[in-house]
């Protein structure tokens, strides 16, 4: 499974990122976790509002921070 966190860094993406990174660790899944950064990259997601949350590419969250028993729903915890 892959995460990706897209946003530019801001605190909200940060705190999306730390709360991936929490629900992975709750649920003991076994994922890559990517900060995805670049506009260009960010808008072949079709997203224009961060942050945003994808897994395995499909983006699942976006212009939230979810916090990390909702990112646990959406991975299947």
């Amino acid at each position: 499974m892959k995460i990706q966190i897209l946003g530019t860094g801001c605190p909200k993406c940060k705190k999306l990122a730390e709360n991936a990174e929490a629900a992975v660790k709750e649920l003991g899944l076994a994922c890559e976790l990517e900060k995805v950064t670049a506009i260009t990259d960010i808008m072949k997601f079709g997203v224009m509002m961060t942050p945003a949350l994808a897994v395995d590419g499909v983006v699942k969250l976006v212009g939230k921070v979810a916090q990390v028993e909702e990112i646990k729903a959406l991975l299947g915890g």
